[in-house]
């Protein structure tokens, strides 16, 4: 685990300084090629070619739902027993796939090549690749290198790993004008919201990492104020700071008070008054408490308890305690990056039990002593907790949905109603 220093809070509150129950055991989480869901339908003229098995192609498609006639953004260049045993030499093969690909897909400008467990055992240098097949295909086509191994990792570390792999791309910023850069995949209709809102408090200008196209990386250096969209974006951050860019710590936009939050640390750091802040942010803050006050009305009062998955769960947990009045038994995640979290962390009830890690025997037994009236855990789980009486949600679904920014406030909390409602008809 990265031992990333807390960051000064001003005062200890919450479960900053609370003891952390770190697990090393049996985990139930999904690859990071799984990211390839989201980041592929974000860069529109990028392609994900991941190097794998037969089974990371039927993960991939199963969790696309990608039907025969779909043409996605990404396919597997599949390994096969020739090449396991080396037989064949692999980057060959792999450069006359490459070759095939880009022959039928013009309109590709950004290649990646995407690692996996196979890849990785049999120690397949992908770095190499990369640079390789960019020289070769050098201007039309970048080609990058990032790995979505599912060893000793979860699964939306493969987005970290991407953008992480992006950030050498990016160019030198040639002024010392202060600029906004949020790192994190947002649906599009989540980000035009937030460069709207940004755009009406003055601040600016606003860059996106990811970008929508590949040619429109955004410049970084020691004058850009970097805000995470995303809590697992550690490798990213790292990378972009050490680039020069400054972090701007903040909650994440969660609910009507964690997007205020989040805001409010980047008008801050542009010089908006807060009169001003106030008047730009009140119609969507009206929006958003509106949206949530009927699934308070359901979720005030009951209790959640969080299986490590996606590490959004500080933040998650803090949104259904902050803004729907939950109670919290326990809130574990994968890793736990102070860094990323702390303020999150300060917002979470004391006495809270914080996890890292997982051992999932361990923690069946905690959840089946506890009987919370939801619980947040991978697919592999879920049927098996319904089955002994356990309202669950599919933590997966809270990275796939557009749930940041105050319109999706309702929806997000939508997510948690939902399966409460489901066991109540069926108990009638």
């Amino acid at each position: 685990m990265n031992d990333l220093s807390p960051m000064a809070l001003g005062t200890a509150a919450g479960c900053v300084d609370a003891p952390v129950l770190r697990e090393r055991g049996q985990r139930e989480v999904f690859c990071g090629l799984t990211g390839i869901m989201w980041l592929h339908r974000k860069i529109q003229d990028a392609f994900f070619l991941i190097v794998g098995s037969r089974t990371c192609a039927h993960l991939m498609q199963s969790a696309a739902g990608v039907m025969i006639f779909a043409e996605p953004r990404f396919a597997t260049a599949i390994m096969e027993e020739k090449d396991l045993a080396g037989m064949v030499d692999a980057h060959d093969e792999l450069d006359a796939t490459v070759e095939r690909l880009l022959a039928r897909r013009p309109d590709i400008k950004m290649l990646f090549l995407v690692g996996s467990c196979p890849s990785e055992v049999i120690k397949l240098d992908l770095s190499r690749a990369a640079e390789r097949l960019s020289k070769v295909y050098h201007p039309d086509v970048r080609v990058l290198n990032y790995s979505g191994s599912g060893i000793e990792t979860t699964f939306t570390q493969g987005e970290d790993a991407c953008l992480a792999s992006l950030v050498p791309e990016l160019p030198e910023l040639d002024t010392d004008e202060p600029n906004l850069l949020i790192a994190g995949t947002l649906a599009d209709v989540v980000e035009d919201q937030f460069a709207r809102l940004l755009d009406e408090l003055g601040v600016g200008p606003v860059r996106f990492l990811p970008p929508r196209r590949s040619g429109d990386l955004p410049a970084i250096g020691p004058s850009t104020k970097l805000l995470l969209a995303q809590p697992f974006l550690s490798d990213t951050m790292q990378a972009l700071t050490k680039r020069g860019a400054q972090l701007l710590s903040a909650p994440y936009p969660l609910g009507a008070e964690g997007t205020t939050a989040w805001l409010k640390v980047a008008a801050d750091a542009f010089g908006v008054t807060d009169e001003h802040f106030d008047a730009v942010t009140k119609p969507g803050r009206d929006r958003a408490t509106k949206a949530l006050a009927p699934h308070r009305e359901k979720l005030e009062g009951k209790s959640a308890f969080f299986f490590p998955d996606s590490q959004m769960e500080p933040s998650l947990a803090r949104m259904l305690h902050q803004e729907c009045g939950m109670d919290i038994i326990e809130v574990g995640t994968p890793y736990l990056h102070k860094v990323m979290v702390n303020e999150e962390l300060a917002l979470l009830p004391t006495g809270t039990t914080i996890s890292e890690g997982q051992d999932v025997d361990l923690q069946l037994d905690r959840v089946m002593a506890a009987r919370p009236d939801i619980t947040v855990c991978g697919l592999g789980l879920a049927n098996p907790l319904e089955a002994e009486g356990l309202t669950t949600k599919w933590a997966i679904e809270l990275v796939f949905t557009p749930i940041q920014g105050y319109d999706q406030a309702g929806d997000l909390a939508a997510l948690f109603t939902r399966p409460m409602n489901r066991q109540t008809r069926l108990k009638v």
